[in-house]
Order: structure tokens, then sequence, then C-alpha cells
């Protein structure tokens, strides 16, 4: 009987650390963040009922917006925070996930509140800039626009976002220099006329009385502004913060695409990342091996990596996907005309 005891014993204390390395896999949280492919969204088709890229203008989108086909897909990196022991090592041991210090993501000395706001903030500039790159590639002109307008401020509910101002007290404005020479020779109190043209919208007229900032002692209008192509029309795009500024380059062709006669595509499927300056120059950005894989299993035959990029995108299968090298929105345009034709684009 006390052999059996012994054996019943041995087998509890045995069995003691497996249980406890199963709490510790199941309980105790890593401080590591895992990143791996990420949902993939055709920047030419709909989400929740929505196009993507969105145009709207009152002449009638049949008579602006051309038909497309295809894909243009823009990339995402997947993130997956407050892992577990147990989960980290089953997302490391699949071979899909990397996990990297969770300080590299989520800086300690911000909170994430603060990092949020500044993804949100970096996302709505990315979406500015893709489309000031999309319409200064298809040559529209230059104004004098409204970026933001501070509100309270003394612009609140009389200007708005994407405003082209034309003229300050009948004196034409051409560009943001003459604006601001304008500008610097008022006071706080005095009331400006500005003549606007709007989005969708006849041109209209704003009086407009100036408040003061401690920062400077000529009057405060409160709006950014600054030099950028402008059109009639509105330009949403409807992803929320997906995709950050890395889907800079996606955006702009999409518009670029619906405005445009023929496909950039060829109908084929297009995949693609990198961020985008309002002149159309395309940088680098986090996870292209993540992405790639991602484009791949959505059916993507073309990648477009940004130059900066494309060291490391050589280094990860691309079981038979096209890689092809863009630095601006100009070369991403005509590499894809040159597929099209069947000719050879740039590449990694």
């Amino acid at each position: 009987m006390g052999g059996v005891n012994r054996r019943i014993l041995t087998l509890l204390v045995a069995l003691v650390p497996i249980v406890a390395f199963g709490v510790l896999l199941s309980v105790v949280t890593v401080p590591f963040v895992s990143l791996g492919p990420g949902p993939t969204f055709n920047t030419l088709g709909e989400v929740e009922g929505k196009q993507v890229v969105d145009i709207k203008s009152t002449e009638g989108p049949a008579d602006l917006v051309h038909p497309t086909s295809g894909h243009l897909n823009m990339t995402t990196v997947s993130q997956r925070d407050g892992l577990t022991l147990g989960q980290a090592m089953a997302l490391w041991m699949s071979g899909r996930e990397q996990l990297v210090p969770r300080d590299l993501v989520y800086p300690p000395d911000k909170s994430k509140n603060e990092i949020d706001e500044a993804n949100s903030s970096d996302f709505k500039r990315s979406e500015d800039s893709a489309e000031y790159a999309a319409l200064s590639f298809l040559k529209y002109p230059v104004a004098v626009t409204v970026q933001n307008v501070t509100d309270p401020g003394p612009s609140a509910g009389k200007l708005r976002d994407g405003d082209a101002i034309d003229g300050v007290n009948g004196v034409p404005v051409a560009n943001l220099d003459e604006f601001q020479a304008i500008l610097k020779k008022t006071k706080p109190g005095e009331q400006l006329v500005i003549d606007f043209r709007r989005k969708n919208a006849p041109p209209g007229v704003a009086t407009i009385t100036l408040g003061d900032n401690p920062d400077r002692d000529y009057g405060f209008l409160g709006v950014g502004v600054l030099d950028a192509p402008w059109a009639p029309f509105a330009i949403d795009f409807n992803l929320a913060n997906i995709g950050g500024p890395s889907a800079g380059l996606m955006f702009s062709l999409a518009v670029v695409d619906k405005l445009s006669t023929g496909d950039l595509n060829d109908g084929k499927f297009i995949a693609g990342t990198g961020t985008i300056t309002g002149e159309g120059k395309v940088g680098s950005i986090g996870g292209i091996t993540h992405k790639m894989l991602a484009a791949k299993e959505a059916g993507a035959t073309v990648f477009l990596v940004p130059a900066d990029n494309c060291t490391e995108a050589r280094s990860a299968p691309q079981d038979g996907m096209e890689l092809v090298k863009v630095e601006t929105l100009t070369q991403a345009v005509d590499a894809l005309h040159t597929i099209s034709a069947g000719g050879e684009p740039p590449r990694c």
C-alpha cells in the first residue's frame, strides 16, 4: 500500500512543475507585440457599402469618374498586444508572425491615447498628401488651400477644410507667399474679406474678424493653409485609420485610375505599399515582408515596393509575385503602363 502512495506522491511531485508551467503559459504576459500579415483592401472597391476612394462631384460622377477593373490593393500589418507567454510561443512557432519588443511599438513615454491621436493625425495627413499627389500628377492647378480650420476660432463656420482662397480684400492671391504677405500687415480686430472657392459649391465670400495670438503681432485668421493642387470635387478615403500613412501610394493610384481613361492595372491584381508626399515622392514603410505575404495570399501577381524597402523585400519568398521598384507616383503609373504593354518595369 505504501508503494502505491509513494507512486502517487511521485506523480504529484512530477505534475507540479507541469501545472505551474501551464499556468505560466496561460497567465503571464510578455513585453512583446506580434506583427504579421494584415488585411488587404482593394482601393478601387468598396468597404462596408462605401467606395474606399469616393470621388464626389456635383457635375455628376459619371462625367468625371471612369470605370475601373481589377485590383489596386493596399496592404497592412496585423498587430497583437497583451500576449501571454503561451500565445507568444504559438505565434512565433507558426513562422508567420514576428515578435518585437513592445517598447518599439508603444513608446513607454507616451500613453495609448497619445499614440492613437498621433496615428490618426498621421493618417489624415497621409490622405491629404495622397490627394495632392494624385491631383498634381493629373495637372490640376495650384491654389492657396485651407488644410484645417481652428475651432473655436475666427474662421470657424466661415471657411472649411479644402477651400481655395483666391483673394483678400479684393487683392488676388496666387500662392502662400502672397497670402501671408497680406496677412502680416493686419492687426487683431481688423476685418478681412476672403474670396474663396468651395468643393461642390459656388464661389463664396467670407468676412472674418481677425483674432489675436500670443505668438504673433499680426491678426490671427485661424486656418492652416498651403499651396496645393485644387479640384472642384471632393475626395473621401473610407478606411478610417486602417493602414496608417503606408496606404498613401495606393490611395493616390486609385484616384489617378478613377480620374483617367483606361485601367492602370490592365485588369490585373496589383498590390503595394508606400507613404507618399504631396509632391508624389514614395517613402519606405515597415513590415514589407508581412504585407507581401498578405498580398500573395489574396491573389496579387505584382507588388509595388518603395525603393528603400527593396533589399528587405528581396529577402522574402516571392512565390512568382513580381516586385516592382517605385520612387515616385509618376514612376508607379509608368511601371503599371509598362506592365500592361508587356514591357519590363524597374524591379527590386
